[in-house]
């Protein structure tokens, strides 16, 4: 039974206090058909909204079933809808973009039933009104009657014992409501209707008991037709909506509305694209500070570079360079890398030049020729470089010597035929200088002796790098047959009769990874008269050198290689590859890791920097988003506000909302990676997303996920919140 005792209702106003209706007392019972009349303004439907608990009131006292109700929170009365009450509204405040049969079933849904166990009996009561062509045609589509008959259909499904109609026949032809008035009076006989209209006579032969009203006050109360009452309400058991169920409806309200996914999907993926590159710009900057330094033993520190050598420091074999090579992200192997860290030195009669040796794929020149033979080199550096602009016309004609290389092949021979200008290098860095394979290879013996203890031995006397005695180097001479070496006459004393010829002489050749130990025969010794004659050099040049073959001179110093580098393709995958490399028996060396960091104090500020900026933007984001998208779910506050009729609380609604937002911000976010991914794989062509996205790694991307679920998260409470502010009533077409 519902009880009003003395209860009014005010309005609140501007300043302005207004009354709704005043000291209505009324107790109406199940089994009752109650039409409440008057005319606009006479507070029939304000009388209406409080009876079903969809508004409040200010004085006197409303009872349930003998229980008093003044004390009543937004969560007492939201139980007692889902209880007692059921509405129909004028309007019909159905879900437009929801078919007849997700309208009724979503009733169902949020109290608790499973999908299955509801599909036979929302069938019935789509037939019981009548409905059974159009239970899959949307909401949007069917006449006003066919709307109200849903509305009546929903009504039913909740199954409560009290059912209010406000204006049920207000916007049909007679036709229509003589259709749905005769459905409403046959659903009464064990409920309690109650409708509110302003058309007495179209109502009366179905009335049981007519309410008049005037000036928010009753003027009549009469009874048309005696009924059975009973005057206790049976409350109808409920539970909430089952999480599955949330999830249901969170999708389906992703994909019901083509334009407002299509806006929802632009603005999440404009929030990922500010947040990847935010993050992306910041990657780089930490990237590139990290790499801030210098190393006193490798003269090549390239980002890209990782050094490679052996657990068990064997040499490496073809297979290894296959190995390493064949992995994804190298993109090449220098196999001898010990070129990438020397210095070398080109020296004319007028220049000196300086610089390292250009490790990379040339196919072009801006001045001059690529070189054909092996004299013929190419140098790299910027255009304002001083050799490369005021001395460019002696840098080309002069022919030069490599200093301190061991053979006198190349002696006053090397030409610079080519110029490749390089605009991002510094005017003062060092050269580079592209060699033909032929100087390289020769080259490479020069630079193995240097990483090499070498030692002497000559009749039990030991020479080497470490003593303070002259230093005797090493120089190749192909007039020499292997197995032999040919000395200065300055070894002669230490030969029995001042006579080395024929004698024994020992080297021994060590590094870090292996120990060489040749005995050789001393077959000819040079002087000031006979040098020229058997080396072809003077006897000046030659004095402080011993001479071997070639093929002797690569067994001692070139046999074997135990070190090599591999340069990668991308950065952000840098430690994936590394790991790969340890996982196949090999040692890395990264060379950021082998710097004295310069920039350790920037790169602290960089992060920190990082950190503010990131939760900077994520709270402009969050505002930002929500501003557009409170304006895009302006049409959805009526969705939300008729789940709070049917019973759904705060909880529900965000839940539901944040499952919306949680599945396009997915799939916003999962098509952009696949964009990423693209742009990355050379399949698309967009350089802007390839630069950011440059040093940004997996665990980034996630991060990046986790920020746009959180501010999904933000946004649906915020949303709630609004839509939960105030009653249904004045929610109802309230802008958020």
């Amino acid at each position: 039974m519902l009880r009003l005792k003395n209860v009014s209702k005010y309005y609140y106003q501007d300043g302005v206090i207004a009354s709704g209706f005043t000291k209505v007392n009324l107790e109406l019972h199940l089994g009752e058909f109650v039409v409440i009349t008057g005319e606009s303004g006479s507070g029939k439907s304000t009388l209406l909204n409080v009876l079903s608990g969809l508004d409040s009131y200010e004085d006197g006292e409303m009872y349930i079933n003998g229980e008093e109700t003044s004390h009543y929170t937004e969560e007492d009365y939201l139980n007692y809808r889902r209880k007692y009450v059921s509405n129909i509204f004028q309007n019909f405040n159905l879900v437009n973009s929801y078919t007849v049969y997700q309208n009724i079933e979503l009733t169902m849904l949020m109290n608790g039933k499973k999908r299955k166990d509801i599909k036979k009996y929302v069938y019935e009561l789509i037939a019981k009104v009548g409905l059974n062509k159009y239970k899959h045609t949307l909401a949007s589509k069917l006449s006003g009657g066919q709307k109200q008959r849903v509305a009546i259909a929903r009504a039913l499904a909740n199954d409560t014992p009290i059912i209010v109609a406000d204006e049920p026949t207000g916007s049909l032809d007679s036709e229509s409501s003589k259709e749905i008035l005769k459905l409403l009076h046959e659903i009464s006989k064990d409920k309690l209707v109650i409708i509110v209209t302003h058309n007495k006579s179209e109502i009366e032969g179905y009335a049981t008991r007519l309410i008049r009203m005037h000036d928010g006050k009753l003027l009549e109360d009469k009874i048309i037709k005696e009924v059975n009452l009973d005057s206790h309400l049976e409350e109808k058991k409920v539970s909430n909506i089952t999480r599955l169920n949330k999830l249901r409806l969170g999708i389906r309200n992703t994909f019901n509305i083509p334009i407002k996914f299509t806006l929802m999907f632009i603005i999440f993926l404009l929030i990922s694209i500010t947040l990847i590159t935010n993050y992306g710009g910041f990657k780089q900057s930490e990237y590139e500070t990290n790499t801030l330094g210098y190393n006193n033993y490798f003269a090549n520190n390239d980002s890209k570079r990782i050094i490679v050598t052996k657990n068990n420091k064997e040499p490496f074999t073809n297979r290894d360079y296959e190995l390493i090579s064949s992995l994804e992200n190298v993109d090449y192997l220098v196999e001898d890398d010990l070129l990438l860290d020397y210095n070398i030195g080109f020296f004319s009669d007028n220049l000196y030049l300086s610089g390292t040796i250009l490790n990379e794929d040339v196919n072009k020149v801006d001045v001059g020729k690529m070189p054909t033979s092996s004299n013929e080199i190419v140098v790299k550096g910027n255009p304002d470089n001083w050799y490369l602009s005021d001395m460019l016309s002696s840098l080309l004609e002069d022919k030069f010597t490599v200093d301190a290389f061991n053979g006198t092949k190349y002696a006053g021979k090397i030409k610079i035929v080519g110029i490749i200008y390089d605009n991002e290098a510094n005017y003062y860095d060092e050269l580079e200088f592209l060699l033909n394979e032929e100087l390289l290879n020769d080259l490479t013996l020069s630079i193995n002796e240097r990483y090499n203890k070498v030692t002497y031995i000559l009749n039990d006397n030991y020479f080497s790098l470490n003593n303070n005695m002259d230093y005797f180097g090493i120089k190749v001479s192909d007039n020499i047959n292997s197995g032999e070496i040919y000395l200065s006459e300055n070894f002669n004393i230490y030969c029995k009769d001042y006579n080395c010829l024929n004698n024994t002489f020992k080297i021994i050749s060590e590094n870090i990874y292996e120990k060489r130990e040749e005995t050789y025969k001393i077959t000819n010794i040079f002087n000031s008269d006979n040098c020229k004659k058997i080396l072809g050099i003077n006897y000046e040049d030659a004095s402080n050198y011993i001479f071997i073959s070639r093929s002797d001179y690569n067994k001692l110093f070139n046999s074997s290689n135990y070190q090599s580098s591999i340069f990668i393709k991308e950065v952000k995958d840098l430690e994936s590859t590394v790991n790969v490399l340890n996982n196949a028996g090999y040692n890395s060396l990264v060379m950021k890791d082998a710097q004295i960091n310069d920039g350790a104090t920037a790169l602290q500020v960089i992060k920190i920097l990082k950190l503010v900026a990131t939760i900077i933007l994520i709270i402009a984001l969050f505002f930002i988003s929500y501003f557009v998208i409170k304006i895009i779910y302006k049409s959805r506050n009526s969705y939300y506000t008729t789940l709070r009729t049917l019973g759904s609380t705060k909880s529900v609604c965000i839940n539901i909302l944040m499952k919306e937002l949680f599945t396009i911000a997915t799939i916003t976010y999962s098509l952009f990676l696949i964009f990423i991914i693209l742009v990355n794989k050379n399949i698309l062509d967009f350089e802007y997303f390839r630069f950011i996205t440059k040093y940004i790694e997996i665990k980034d991307y996630i991060l990046v996920y986790l920020i746009l679920i959180l501010l999904s998260v933000l946004i649906a409470n915020r949303y709630g919140k609004k839509v939960f502010k105030n009653s249904i009533i004045k929610t109802y077409g309230e802008k958020i």
